[in-house]
């Protein structure tokens, strides 16, 4: 089908003025949009003031402030650079390893891909090193040649000195003991895991167990700050409502239910229809083992990547959508917001929590989670697409939540807050905007049949408020 859907088939589709074709592997996604941002009908009336954003915003704000108090919020910056700077070692110990830098040596990515056997879907976790030892000044790049040379090589005391050090670091961020072994089996076992002849998911959840992962994304203190701020936005959604029937909420990529946890403690008694989902099963299975037989907890296997509808949840079907440290897995995150969108009532929410920079030591651990799968042939297909990263900014976030039909609620914690420098994990907001000037999904659905072959599979069909298109490296638009 991608041969068919040419400009001339997409042209003069019913209020269509922009459109983008996402490509998949599976099903091809449109994305259309109707009057420009600067035509648009304006919102509708204001909200009432018991459900003023910005007051929940500002609760949201305190009952994060709350989580963490008592802690020193100055230190943390140079805590996380205690973790970055043990990163940093280690992959320039790594890269020593190689021999290609010695006696002057200067060598290409591909050679240095080669000498370290990484795996294609790692690859691009190799060029971040280049790339971030270059930024240091550990490395160098003759950018005439490409070829990196002047590799700065740690003694190995500094290494191992940098590795112990990570249990005061970890400590000091409110990671569990667990968290600081991880790190280290991870660093230990870096060579394997670039080469796939073992796996990350063998490290974090040694036998099944989740606790490792489950204290990352609940106790340290980004973490702890962030979900007490996303609980406090569900609940006010709670607390406002003017309806006795039960908050509708569905959590997206639920994961080990570091963030759930938060959430279901601050709703209490209320009542609620709470969709825990993940795309894998074991998820699902420790979910009912950690939170039981909670009255209107369910669970159910949901993917973030294909179409809601088709996954059993109906358009409007909830009041709350909320995703915790998923949604910049996304392959394209404009399609994947448009259609979370759907999923919500008119004038539902949307919270997402995300990292928001990146920090070094996801170089040699984390991020080789986040690879595309074997053989995937397309990695992200949005503003990311060919860049070698995976986390979105706070305001790439925030303009695609506006683009795919959201109102932005200011992001938490507020810049300058200490939390904002030192981890990066943020809050991202918005509630749908209601308003007459999307193209309906239905017209264009039936104006793209009569247009293409019977034969021909129609791909799915997402109404958004503007198109964000990628730019390609040479910083064109693609």
């Amino acid at each position: 089908m991608n041969g068919a859907l040419t400009d001339a088939v997409l042209t003069g589709l019913p209020g269509v003025t922009a459109w983008q074709l996402v490509r998949d592997g599976g099903q091809d996604t449109l994305l259309v949009a109707g009057p420009p941002p600067e035509t648009r009908p304006p919102a509708g009336p204001g909200r009432d003031d018991a459900r003023d954003d910005a007051r929940a915003v500002s609760r949201a704000a305190a009952a994060g402030d709350a989580a963490v108090r008592g802690t020193d919020p100055a230190a943390l910056p140079a805590l996380m650079r205690q973790l970055d700077e043990a990163a940093l070692l280690t992959t320039a110990r790594l890269l020593d390893r190689t021999r290609l830098f010695r006696d002057g040596g200067r060598r290409g990515t591909d050679e240095i891909l080669g000498a370290l056997a990484v795996a294609p879907r790692h690859a691009w976790i190799i060029r971040r090193w280049l790339a971030t030892l270059t930024a240091e000044g550990r490395l160098r790049l003759d950018a005439a040649t490409g070829r990196y040379h002047s590799l700065t090589v740690p003694d190995r005391s500094a290494h191992a000195r940098a590795l112990r050090e990570l249990d005061g670091a970890c400590r000091g961020l409110g990671y569990p003991a667990s968290m600081t072994r991880f790190f280290r089996a991870a660093a230990e076992r870096l060579p394997l895991l670039l080469q796939d002849r073992t796996s990350l998911q063998e490290v974090l959840f040694p036998d099944g167990e989740t606790s490792t992962a489950r204290g990352n994304y609940r106790d340290s203190v980004p973490s702890r700050w962030a979900n007490h701020a996303a609980a406090s936005l569900v609940t006010d959604e709670a607390d406002h409502r003017t309806t006795p029937a039960p908050l509708r909420v569905l959590e997206a990529g639920a994961g080990v239910g570091g963030t759930t946890g938060t959430v279901l403690e601050a709703l209490g008694d209320t009542p609620v229809d709470y969709l825990f989902t993940d795309v894998s099963p074991f998820f699902l299975r420790t979910a009912r083992d950690v939170f039981g037989d909670r009255p209107g907890l369910r669970h159910a296997l949901f993917d973030i990547q294909a179409d809601p509808l088709g996954q059993g949840l109906g358009p409007g079907s909830q009041d709350v959508v909320l995703a915790a440290n998923v949604l910049h897995n996304a392959r394209h995150a404009g399609r994947c917001l448009a259609a979370l969108r759907e999923l919500l009532a008119p004038d539902g929410l949307l919270v997402l929590v995300e990292s928001c920079q990146e920090h070094y030591q996801a170089l040699i651990s984390m991020y080789l989670l986040m690879s595309p799968a074997p053989g995937e042939q397309d990695w992200f297909t949005d503003l990311r697409a060919g860049q070698d990263r995976v986390f979105l900014t706070a305001g790439e976030w925030t303009r695609q939540l506006d683009a795919a039909g959201f109102d932005p609620l200011p992001v938490l914690p507020h810049e300058g807050h200490p939390l904002t420098e030192a981890a990066g994990q943020r809050v991202v907001a918005g509630r749908v905007r209601s308003h007459g000037a999307r193209p309906d999904p239905a017209r264009v659905r039936a104006a793209l049949a009569d247009r293409l072959s019977p034969a021909l599979p129609l791909p799915r069909i997402h109404a958004v408020d503007d198109v964000i298109r990628p730019i390609i490296p040479t910083g064109a638009p693609c």
